[in-house]
């Protein structure tokens, strides 16, 4: 057998030691280091916002009074904290039909971005919507901190881990209008004692904003840059602490500090808040006011979109799947221009716009009637007040394509 390279090196005269390669090696256990910091820091600070979390009262299962009114402590806990955690909304056999889903969902996405098909050559998820859809990332990047995205919301960049070596290019860690493709997140929207919730909080005349699917793949998932969501109201004299509504974050496998949302509590009552000042005096991502969003699966939680919020690039092994769900009042929303958002393009919010787009609710409602027959349905006002009727079928199912280019984003 000839000789190998190495065995060639091992027998070479060693190079002269220059101080361009002792920096180098100085660097690189000064770097481990750094990580190590990084990491330690990480530990101790999830540690510590998921202590505090426990402490806030503002978690517990959906409760009503003798009069079939959400119960006022959740209420009160939740414009006290701006979020709130519903336990134990989403029973097994639902949970079930919506993993099956979001792995149906999972195997279509695009084998990468641009591409028609997915990894088994089919025609791939979203190819044919017009609406935005897929939303792409590096694994463990931060897509929009620091940029002018979304309207400029996300001003400070999040760490970015190192992910490893076999990680794909892009991973997709957002998808909008996820109802289209999702019987089971369709019959979630409808979940009666959830839009008892929204209109507890909005009025009986809520109406929607937007749905989505946050995917947190485990090692991969892309962190979310502290923002506060709304664009249009920030300087509107009516302006209080529920003027940009709320999503509903629905678990399918729970959320933990590692993976899940972080709020900093009473914030949405702050107005503008200047977020780059708060990083600036926290000396690095880790907002000190901050507590973690904990779930089990099945667990909803409640979070107004006017708190200081975001998460961290998912380094832990848990995958998070969240089912999002926006609403909005109708006097926020109601005769509203928009410049334009992520979501949609300029738009004015009239009784039309809102009426189409609010065929979603009755669609939902329609469909979980044929799912859990013994629920008693939620009676949206503004149907029953106009007599509207539906009924989910195909046609019904072929006549939601697209239907977020409707998304009422304010």
């Amino acid at each position: 057998m000839t000789s190998s390279a190495a065995d060639s090196t091992a027998t070479a005269t060693p190079r002269p030691t220059t101080p361009a390669t002792a920096d180098a090696r100085a660097a690189a256990p000064s770097a481990a280091s750094a990580r190590a910091d990084h990491d330690a820091a990480m530990r101790a600070y999830l540690a510590e916002g998921e202590r505090r979390a426990f402490t806030l009262g503002n978690r517990g299962p959906i409760r009503f009074t003798a009069d079939g009114k959400v119960h006022p402590d959740i209420l009160d806990a939740y414009w006290r904290c701006g979020f709130y955690v519903f336990e134990g909304v989403l029973k097994p056999d639902e949970l079930a039909d919506i993993e099956a889903d979001i792995r149906n969902i999972l195997e279509r996405l695009p084998s990468e971005r641009g591409s028609p098909v997915d990894a088994k050559g089919r025609p791939a998820l979203g190819v044919d919507c017009t609406a935005p859809t897929l939303f792409w990332a590096r694994p463990l990047g931060d897509p929009v901190g620091g940029t002018k995205a979304n309207n400029g919301r996300h001003p400070v960049k999040m760490h970015e881990p190192e992910a490893a070596a076999d990680a794909p290019k892009e991973v997709v860690y957002l998808i909008l209008g996820d109802l289209q493709f999702s019987d089971a997140a369709l019959r979630v929207y409808g979940h009666p004692q959830l839009l008892a919730v929204a209109a507890a909080v909005n009025g009986d005349d809520f109406v929607p904003f937007n749905e989505a699917l946050f995917i947190k793949e485990p090692g991969r998932g892309a962190s979310v840059a502290w923002h506060q969501d709304g664009v249009t109201h920030w300087n509107s004299p009516d302006l209080d602490g529920g003027t940009h509504g709320f999503n509903f974050m629905a678990q399918l496998y729970g959320c933990t500090a590692a993976n899940g949302v972080w709020v900093v509590p009473g914030s949405h009552k702050m107005g503008k808040v200047d977020i780059r000042a708060m990083a600036e005096r926290a000396g690095s991502d880790r907002l000190p006011d901050a507590v973690p969003i904990i779930c089990a699966p099945g667990d909803v939680a409640i979070t107004n979109r006017q708190t200081v919020h975001g998460s961290f690039a998912n380094t832990s092994p848990d995958w998070r799947v969240t089912v999002n769900m926006g609403f909005h009042r109708r006097r926020s929303v109601l005769n509203v221009r928009t410049e334009g958002t992520a979501h949609v393009g300029p738009s004015v919010y009239d009784e039309a716009r809102i009426r189409e787009r609010a065929r979603m609710i009755g669609l939902g409602i329609a469909a979980r009637r044929q799912r859990f027959p013994d629920e008693t349905p939620f009676v949206y006002q503004p149907h029953a007040q106009s007599g509207e009727t539906f009924v989910w079928d195909d046609a019904a199912r072929a006549s939601i394509r697209d239907y977020n280019l409707l998304d009422l984003s304010i």
